[in-house]
C-alpha cells in the first residue's frame, strides 16, 4: 500500500512538472520573443533557439535523474544507458544554444557574410554526439547478451519510463514544429534526437514489461534494437545539417518566387545564370542575370534592376545583385536563329536551354556566340556536346561558326 501511494506520488509530480514546462514555455514565448511570427528575422530565430535550448536543458537533466535512479533500483542496464543518453542530450542543448547564440551574430569585418553557417555546424555536432551514444548503448547492450545480469522488476521505474516518453514526444513535435518554421538543421536534428529517445525508452520500457510477465530476459536484445535505431537517426540528422554545409539548390518555390517577381517588371525579357547563396538559415544572398532590350535607355533600365533588387530584399529577406544583359531585339535574323537553335539543342536533352546569344558578322564568317545550360543528368562530356552543337548550327548556314560555352544550373 506504501509503494503504491509512494508511486502515485511521483505519476503526479512528473505530470505537474511536464504540464508546467508546456505552460511555461507557451508563456516564455509571448513574453521575450517579440515579432514571433517573423522566422525570417535573425534575432527571433536566435530567441527561439535560446528558449528551445534552456528548456532541453532543463527537461533531460530532470529524465537523466529520474531514470538513473530507476536503472539504479532494477539493476537494468538499457535503462541506466536511457538516462546517459538524455545527459548526453543536455549537452546536446547547449550546444544548440551556443550555436543559436553565435549564429545571431552581426557580420564583422572577418565574416562579412555573418555566422549564420555556425548553426549547421552545431547541428552536426548534435547528430555525432547522437551516432556516438548509438555505438556506445550497442557495445554495451551486447556485453549484456554475451555475459547477462539478472534485473529487477521497479513500478517506480515503469511510471519514470512512462513520464519520459511523454515528456520527449512533447519535445519532439516542439522542436520540429519550430524548426520548420525557422528553416533550423540543428532544431530538426534535436527533434530527431528526441523520436530517438522515445523509440529507446519505449523499448526499454517494453523490455522491463516482458521480462516481468514472461521471465524472459530480454534487456540486452532490446537495447542493442534501440542502439541500431538510434545510430541511423543520428546518420540522417547529420545528413541534413551537411548538406546546406557543402552547397544544394534552392528549393523550387523559392526559384518560382525570384522569377516571378524578376519578370513582372516591364522590360525584362528572361532571366539566367540564377545563383543563391546560402550562408545560414535566413541569411541568402542572389544573383542572377536579366536579359534586356540593347535599344532602351540604359538609365530607364538600370532603374528597373534597381527596383528588381529593392523588391527581392524586401519580398524574400535577401540581398540581390543582377547583371544586366543586352538583347537584340529589332534584328529578325538574330531573333530568328536563336530562336532555331534554341530548338536544336533539344535534341541533346528537353531541358537544355540557351542564354546570352549575339552573331558578330564577319567578311568571310559569322560567330554564333552563346552559352548552353545542360542538365547535371546529362554525362556526355562538354566537348562532345560542343561538337554535336557545331554540327547542328551548320546545317542552319554553312558560314555559322558557333562558340558554345557549356554551363550547369545552381538551381533545380
Amino acid at each position: 500500500m506504501r509503494n503504491i501511494k509512494k508511486c502515485d506520488k511521483i505519476t503526479e509530480n512528473l505530470n505537474l512538472l511536464w504540464a508546467g514546462s508546456i505552460i511555461m514555455f507557451g508563456i516564455l514565448s509571448k513574453l521575450f520573443i517579440k515579432n514571433g511570427k517573423n522566422y525570417e528575422n535573425p534575432e527571433v530565430r536566435r530567441a527561439y533557439g535560446t528558449l528551445s535550448g534552456a528548456l532541453g536543458i532543463f527537461l533531460n537533466i530532470i529524465l537523466f535523474a529520474g531514470k538513473l535512479t530507476a536503472g539504479i533500483i532494477s539493476g537494468s542496464v538499457a535503462i541506466v544507458a536511457d538516462a546517459l543518453n538524455n545527459l548526453s542530450d543536455a549537452g546536446s542543448s547547449v550546444i544548440t544554444l551556443i550555436g543559436f547564440h553565435m549564429a545571431g551574430q552581426k557580420p564583422d569585418k572577418g565574416h562579412p557574410f555573418g555566422h549564420g553557417r555556425i548553426e549547421y555546424i552545431s547541428g552536426l555536432i548534435v547528430s555525432m554526439l547522437i551516432i556516438l551514444m548509438g555505438f556506445e548503448l550497442g557495445k554495451s547492450s551486447v556485453e549484456k547478451i554475451i555475459t547477462p545480469t539478472g534485473t529487477e522488476f521497479s513500478i517506480i521505474a515503469v511510471i519514470i519510463l512512462a513520464a519520459s516518453i511523454l515528456v520527449k514526444l512533447y519535445m519532439c513535435f516542439y522542436n520540429r514544429s519550430v524548426g520548420k518554421k525557422i528553416s533550423s538543421p540543428a532544431m530538426m536534428a534535436t527533434a530527431a534526437d528526441s523520436l530517438s529517445d522515445c523509440v529507446a525508452t519505449t523499448v526499454v520500457l517494453a523490455c522491463t514489461l516482458i521480462t516481468k510477465f514472461t521471465g524472459t530476459d530480454l534487456d540486452g536484445i532490446c537495447g542493442t534494437a534501440v542502439a541500431i535505431f538510434i545510430f541511423i537517426a543520428g546518420i540522417r540528422a547529420a545528413k541534413d545539417t551537411i548538406d546546406p554545409l557543402l552547397g544544394v539548390p534552392p528549393t523550387e518555390e523559392f526559384v518560382n518566387e525570384i522569377g516571378e517577381t524578376v519578370m513582372s517588371h516591364k522590360g525584362v525579357l528572361g532571366f539566367h545564370d540564377l545563383v543563391v547563396h546560402d550562408y545560414g538559415p535566413g541569411r541568402r544572398m542572389i544573383s542572377l542575370h536579366a536579359e534586356v532590350p540593347a535599344d532602351e535607355d540604359l538609365l530607364k533600365t538600370h532603374d528597373t534592376i534597381d527596383n528588381i533588387e529593392r523588391e527581392l530584399s524586401v519580398k524574400l529577406g535577401c540581398d540581390a545583385v543582377i547583371h544586366m544583359d543586352p538583347i537584340e531585339t529589332d534584328d529578325k535574323i538574330t531573333m530568328e536563329t536563336r530562336r532555331k537553335i534554341a530548338e536544336l539543342v533539344k535534341i541533346i536533352d528537353e531541358r537544355v536551354t540557351i542564354h546570352d546569344f549575339r552573331m558578330v558578322t564577319g567578311p568571310t564568317h559569322t560567330n554564333v556566340i552563346f552559352d548552353i545550360v545542360v542538365p547535371y543528368e546529362v554525362k556526355r562530356p562538354e566537348a562532345e556536346i560542343r561538337r554535336d552543337i557545331e554540327r547542328m548550327v551548320k546545317t542552319l548556314d554553312s558560314n555559322y561558326y558557333a562558340i558554345v560555352h557549356v554551363d550547369k544550373s545552381f538551381v533545380r
